[in-house]
């Protein structure tokens, strides 16, 4: 049976989002295409006529999460008032980010994963970067455009670090302070 155009292409957005949630949650050998297509709710036999392939895939949903994320990082810097750095640590270092990374950022989730492969998703995840710096380097205070860009990274460094840090100690005190410390340490670099 025939689906129509419009529900085809429900279909593959669907698995988009589903993907993006499993390959941030399991990392990309973590979840195979049937068990993707189950979770999505559809047929192992859909997935050829909406993917090339599983990298394909990988793209797709690796793009998806990465627009996520600078949406979550310019809505933290619209919200954030006198503290703007503050509030963008506060949001992105929070204890439901660490907990819950199939719904959060995927350079965290993934980044140590995408460094050891050489495809078109790291392009991605490479302009992921220089999007978030640009949108950090218009908060931060300098006259020089080059330090505003050097702190800027340093910012966002910072902060997938320390999710990355926070997530992969097994002391949950610990892992709390990483977070805490991150933010105040950020939010000390507001400007005056």
């Amino acid at each position: 049976m025939r689906v129509s155009r419009e529900k085809a292409a429900e279909n593959r957005e669907r698995v988009i989002e589903v993907a993006s949630k499993l390959f941030r949650e399991r990392g990309f050998d973590g979840v195979g295409v049937a068990d993707l297509m189950k979770a999505a709710g559809l047929t192992h036999g859909g997935f050829y006529g909406n993917f090339e392939s599983k990298d394909d895939l990988i793209l797709q949903a690796s793009s998806r999460a990465l627009e996520e994320s600078l949406t979550v990082l310019r809505s933290a810097i619209e919200a954030g008032g006198k503290d703007v750095l503050g509030n963008v640590a506060s949001v992105y270092l929070s204890p439901a980010h660490r907990d819950h990374p199939g719904n959060g950022c995927a350079l965290a989730a993934l980044g140590a994963e995408v460094a050891r492969n050489d495809s078109p998703v790291r392009s991605a995840f490479t302009e992921n970067v220089r999007s978030a710096a640009k949108l950090l380097a218009r908060i931060v205070s300098s006259k020089s455009k080059r330090t505003k860009r050097e702190r800027a990274l340093a910012i966002y460094s910072s902060l997938v670090g320390a999710l990355v840090l926070a997530r992969a100690v097994n002391d949950p005190d610990l892992s709390t302070e990483i977070l805490q410390a991150t933010v105040n340490s950020i939010s000390a670099l507001n400007p005056s």
